[in-house]
């Protein structure tokens, strides 16, 4: 920051300016990923796990996409079937295990 400060008083070199602009466009490009991933990636399982085509996911990138998205998902019928809950049953009483040999008499 202090250098870009220093950059403004003097008028700046251009070569300065180019190691700048090629540093930043290393950089965006990666970030832009990673927040396509963040983004991308959670709406993708959710709207899998809520029986709808995964692809709607991509509704995130289009303006107000995201929040047609979120309506769609709160108001609409979910496709999925809720799993029974199965109710603990106690154990089935055991016989008595016989002796393991037979009496002496």
């Amino acid at each position: 920051m202090l250098n870009l400060a220093l950059m403004l008083q003097d008028s700046p070199d251009p070569t300065q300016i180019r190691h700048a602009l090629l540093a930043m466009a290393t950089i965006v490009p990666f970030i832009i990923l990673i927040g396509i991933a963040v983004v991308l990636v959670p709406s993708w399982f959710i709207c899998k796990k809520a029986g709808f085509s995964p692809w709607l996911s991509l509704l995130v990138f289009v303006p107000l996409g995201g929040l047609i998205l979120l309506y769609v998902l709160a108001f609409a019928e979910w496709k999925v079937v809720p799993v029974q809950q199965v109710a603990w049953q106690p154990p089935m009483p055991q016989p008595p295990a016989p002796p393991a040999f037979p009496p002496q008499g």
